[in-house]
């Protein structure tokens, strides 16, 4: 049976959404899901953290001189604060190239206060902004490293998308996935649930260095995967270094925890319809229900577990709540 998250109007249900989870133990195998964990779907920016430990695994992180607050920033969806822009602009420094070779376009910043800003002052976002540009910056520094041309370093054919396509497959055993394009104009894959499951398992397991890292700089700078209120950076905060989550368009997300004797699980979450307003909660009820979470970190991510909905006079309407009857 699959998650269920109920949106009310007063005491009446008004719509539903409905998820599928999957969660892998540290023998391969599935001990939970939620609907189908054969189910396909697009990974997007979930994909981040296995993107970054290509280039980490190939030297090209090390020959550009990246710190692990860039490396963190590599792996991000930010909200186009302050510090991810200082971070991206550092990176690029470290390569010797500017904003200009990046190919992933822009848009403006999530963070409402840096967007009103940009508009007040009549400025234009530029790819900087782009929640992707330190995933990007990764990419040129992998490009760097094979040579100095990195012109169309997004096509799924230059050896920067074939390197990282590559090894995201020899992690999970499979071969040919299905590419398509992303939303920053890199290519991204259809994978199963079960399969995302168990890239979230290995990334928390240790026993491969470039995903060791990449756990290690997602952990210890937080506020670098999201940023201000973010979900990724919040459960990362509270979590103290046991646990990540990176969450992906069309609301997909993978979660990374470390269990006892040094051991890990994966998990894989898809709200069907990809609307975002459904995956915290759904998160959090899948978490609480499989009692993954201690007592305090429950409490720190307790304003997540149910998400109250307010008119435009803030006067309660509604909540949104998700239900697993199993």
């Amino acid at each position: 049976m699959p998650i269920s998250c109920r949106v009310t109007r007063g005491d009446l249900t008004e719509s539903i959404h409905v998820a599928f989870a999957v969660v892998i133990d540290s023998s391969g195998q599935v001990i939970y899901s939620a609907g189908d964990p054969g189910f396909l779907t697009c990974i997007r920016s979930s994909l981040k953290p296995f993107q970054a430990a290509a280039s980490v695994q190939k030297g090209a992180v090390d020959l550009a001189g990246f710190d692990e607050k860039e490396l963190a920033l590599m792996c991000s969806s930010h909200m186009g604060e302050g510090i991810h822009i200082d971070i991206a602009e550092s990176m690029l420094d470290k390569l010797g190239l500017t904003a200009k070779n990046y190919e992933c376009g822009s848009h403006l910043p999530s963070e409402i206060s840096v967007r009103n800003k940009l508009i007040r002052n009549g400025e234009k976002p530029t790819p900087l902004h782009n929640n992707c540009s330190g995933k990007h910056a990764g990419m040129l520094a992998l490009a760097k490293y094979f040579g100095d041309d990195v012109i169309n370093y997004i096509d799924k054919d230059h050896p920067v998308q074939t390197t990282i396509i590559n090894y995201i497959e020899e992690l999970i055993g499979e071969k040919n996935l299905s590419l398509e394009i992303d939303g920053c104009s890199a290519p991204v894959p259809f994978m199963t649930l079960e399969m995302i499951a168990k890239l979230f398992q290995l990334l928390g397991q240790g026993d491969k260095p470039e995903l060791e890292r990449i756990f290690n700089a997602m952990t210890s700078y937080p506020d670098l995967i999201g940023g201000t209120n973010h979900f990724d950076s919040v459960f990362a905060k509270a979590l103290r270094g046991r646990g990540l989550t990176k969450v992906g368009a069309e609301s997909v997300r993978g979660v990374s925890l470390k269990t006892e004797n040094d051991k890990s699980i994966g998990i894989a979450i898809k709200v069907l319809d990809g609307n975002f307003r459904a995956l915290q909660v759904v998160t959090m009820k899948l978490l609480e229900h499989l009692n993954l979470l201690k007592e305090g970190e429950l409490k720190e991510l307790n304003r997540f577990r149910i998400q109250k909905l307010k008119n435009h006079n803030g006067l309660e309407t509604g909540r949104i709540e998700a239900y697993i009857d199993y």
